[in-house]
């Protein structure tokens, strides 16, 4: 039975491509039910599990995953739901949030490059390095030249990395500013859920077109095929889940990670004469 049932292919952005979020879809299913999306997210979890197995005893390749996503969409739960039964041992999650004054004092991808995947890890970004061309940007923390030569930097980097043996899949989960009303609203109404509302937020939004804007730019400079992006329709989340979860499953398939050959001859030692 064939499971890759998603064409993950429709949301990677073409390198060289011009991005107009306007034209991705938020809500696309591919035609799959709820149901049978999640069972599919299940079979690519066992899958991703074994294939991280083998990764990790490998040791010689490693896979980023970046998670960008405006507020509300759904980055934490995503993390959750896909990565969740991953062994700890072999994955990392870091979140990026403003810099500190340490950060600060160095170039601005210090932080960043400090957490990348040593070979045989997983590592996923709860946001990124891509906050320089996106935050900074649209709140102006940095002159327009200084933010212009960026996106090249951001290539380089990653170009680094891939050269390294890291496989790189960056993520934007897309919604709807109407979308991310509904979430924001939801959070007020469901005592369990004050705690993630934060007042800035609603300042932010207010900033809703610029951040397209950003997006679109990043997108359209920073999707390579070394280190491709994908707009991830994010509203219905159990089809995101099933598509993240398939599309790191092709990817660590692809990259045919191997358990190595031991060190010994298991013939020098039967199973019966161990004691």
């Amino acid at each position: 039975m064939n499971d890759f049932v998603i064409d993950c292919s429709r949301y990677r952005v073409e390198p060289g491509s011009d991005v107009a979020l306007a034209d991705w879809s938020t809500d696309d299913t591919q035609g799959l039910e709820r149901e049978a999306a999640k069972s599919l997210t299940r079979r690519n979890i066992k899958a991703v599990d074994r294939l991280q197995r083998r990764l990790y005893a490998e040791s010689r390749q490693s896979l980023l995953i970046v998670l960008q996503a405006m507020d509300t969409a759904g980055k934490d739960s995503t993390i959750r739901k896909v990565a969740g039964d991953l062994n700890p041992q072999g994955c990392r999650v870091t979140g990026f949030k403003a810099p500190t004054p340490r950060e600060l004092a160095h170039d601005f991808l210090w932080r960043v490059h400090q957490h990348a995947p040593s070979r045989g890890m997983i590592a996923i970004f709860n946001r990124s390095h891509y906050e320089d061309v996106l935050v900074v940007r649209v709140k102006g923390l940095a002159p327009p030249d200084v933010v212009e030569r960026r996106y090249e930097r951001i290539n380089e980097f990653e170009r680094l990395l891939a050269d390294s043996g890291t496989r790189i899949v960056k993520l934007m989960l897309h919604v709807s500013k109407e979308y991310q009303l509904s979430r924001l609203r939801n959070r007020l109404t469901d005592p369990e859920k004050h705690w993630k509302f934060n007042p800035a937020d609603l300042a932010e939004r207010k900033r809703w077109d610029d951040y397209m804007t950003a997006y679109e730019i990043a997108l359209s400079r920073c999707s390579t095929d070394h280190a491709p992006w994908y707009v991830v329709p994010a509203e219905k989340r159990w089809f995101r889940d099933a598509m993240i979860s398939q599309l790191l499953r092709e990817v660590l398939v692809e990259m045919d990670p191997k358990f190595p050959p031991p060190a010994y001859d298991p013939k020098d030692y039967p199973p019966e004469s161990i004691r």
